[in-house]
């Protein structure tokens, strides 16, 4: 099992593929299980990692709260452990927020995308999507705060294994809790301008955790940043419209290597 060390600590990831590489942040409490629909479109023309958060599945739970500066450290330490000198990264909600602030103080960072990011830790309202562990009836029906109604209405089995996955790899109370303290100072308005990476910020247009304006502010702020609306999903929009998501990540990365070359 490869792990990273920041410290004390160490960090669960996985690695597969070959080509440019792509990292994964995932959001607050959740597993690697959230980039599943990414990782099979992205492990073979790119290579893919993706880790997790310390406080979730199998990577170190040490007390908190963590500080957004600490996350940033991680992400730092796991690119460095796979000897990654130039990397995109993929973040959402709290993983955007870490993959902003990496961008603006790290020199492995190639591009970025977001979802479900914003600019100030007051626009993340992600309680709703907590559930613990242990209880299956609160991780489905938590769900209905980040996908979309048509999509768990069509979809019942994609439900039953998230449920599966989320069981097995989410982090319980104590971890959430200390990863979302992370988002308790982030303000990145001001600083964005100096986030000069190519940055594609895709957000659903019915996400209920981090408005679609939050969205549309981040990309505003950035020197290279556009913003894609995908209307009526949610704040996982990537799970839910998976070919419409990973259609524009593949395009957004292969125009990016193009215009290095």
């Amino acid at each position: 099992m490869p792990t990273a060390s920041n410290g004390a600590v160490s960090l669960y990831y996985d690695r597969a593929g070959e080509g440019e590489p792509v990292v994964f942040v995932p959001e607050a409490g959740l597993g690697g299980w959230l980039w599943g629909w990414q990782h099979a479109a992205v492990a073979g023309p790119h290579e893919a990692v993706v880790w997790d958060l310390r406080g979730t599945g199998r990577s170190d739970s040490p007390p908190g709260p963590y500080t957004l500066e600490t996350l940033v450290a991680d992400l730092e330490a796991v690119l460095a452990d796979c000897e990654l000198t130039a990397a995109h990264l993929v973040g959402c909600g709290l993983g955007g927020a870490i993959a902003l602030a990496a961008a603006r103080t790290s020199s492995r960072v190639e591009t970025l995308t977001l979802f479900g990011t914003a600019a100030s830790g007051a626009a993340f309202d992600l309680a709703p999507l907590f559930a613990p562990p242990d209880d299956r009836d609160a991780l489905a029906d938590s769900l209905e705060a980040a996908l979309s109604a048509d999509f768990l209405d069509a979809q019942p089995d994609a439900r039953e294994g998230i449920v599966d996955w989320r069981a097995d790899g989410d982090a319980d109370r104590a971890g959430w809790e200390a990863q979302v303290a992370a988002l308790e100072d982030f303000a990145a308005t001001d600083w964005l301008v100096e986030v000069t990476q190519p940055t594609r910020v895709i957000h659903g247009g019915a996400d209920e955790l981090v408005s679609p304006a939050a969205g549309q502010e981040v990309a505003r702020g950035l020197p290279r940043g556009e913003f894609r609306a995908l209307e009526d999903a949610g704040h996982l929009c990537f799970v839910e419209r998976s070919r419409t998501v990973n259609d524009l990540l593949l395009g957004f990365l292969e125009t990016q290597t193009d215009d290095s070359e």
